[in-house]
């Protein structure tokens, strides 16, 4: 089975080419696991390709989002934590694309994640037509200002195509973290 990469993503035409993008470590190509109902293009790319795809909807969008029937799996879950927590599980990665609150919302949530070293896993911004370069900005200002330390602000991937930020993803090696706080600095 090839690379699975969690996809946080409103419907456009880079998500269809992340979910199509053959994976170069193993066969099948890869797989996308969708934070909510697989979108349709986006789901059928990532079948042509070869890959599987997951879609993972908490149970209160059900009645408000169309389901694929075509995907391999539809996992209905208790809520929208327990949907970013097995987004999280299932994924080897997040491709995180231009989105609302909630995009920045699982984002935010799998970098505090992999702060607290509870995983080791890359995170990165498609920044499609530099729609993220304000936030990049907003990060790299929290990191000038003592709020993020440098290895953690470069845990946040970015790439203004897909191919540059799968092979920053490809590459990505997480920091080693240590305390935040220490009791002397209390």
């Amino acid at each position: 089975m090839g690379t699975q990469v969690s996809m946080h993503v409103p419907p456009t035409d880079a998500s269809v080419e992340v979910a199509s993008v053959p994976d170069e470590a193993g066969p099948g190509g890869a797989s996308a696991v969708f934070g909510a109902e697989a979108l349709a293009a986006d789901a059928n790319a990532a079948l042509s390709a070869g890959g599987l795809v997951t879609g993972i909807i908490p149970e209160i969008l059900t009645a408000w989002e169309a389901h694929h029937q075509g995907i391999t799996e539809l996992i209905v879950v208790d809520s929208m934590h327990t949907r970013k927590r097995m987004m999280y599980e299932q994924g080897d990665a997040a491709a995180i694309l231009p989105g609302g609150f909630g995009t920045l919302d699982e984002l935010f949530e799998m970098l505090t994640w992999g702060q607290l070293g509870l995983h080791k896993k890359p995170v990165g911004l498609l920044n499609i037509e530099d729609y993220y370069e304000d936030l990049l900005c907003m990060v790299n200002s929290m990191a000038r200002r003592g709020f993020l330390k440098e290895e953690n602000r470069n845990m946040l991937l970015s790439g203004r195509s897909t191919e540059d930020l799968l092979r920053q993803m490809r590459n990505y090696t997480a920091p080693v973290t240590g305390k935040w706080i220490r009791k002397e600095n209390t």
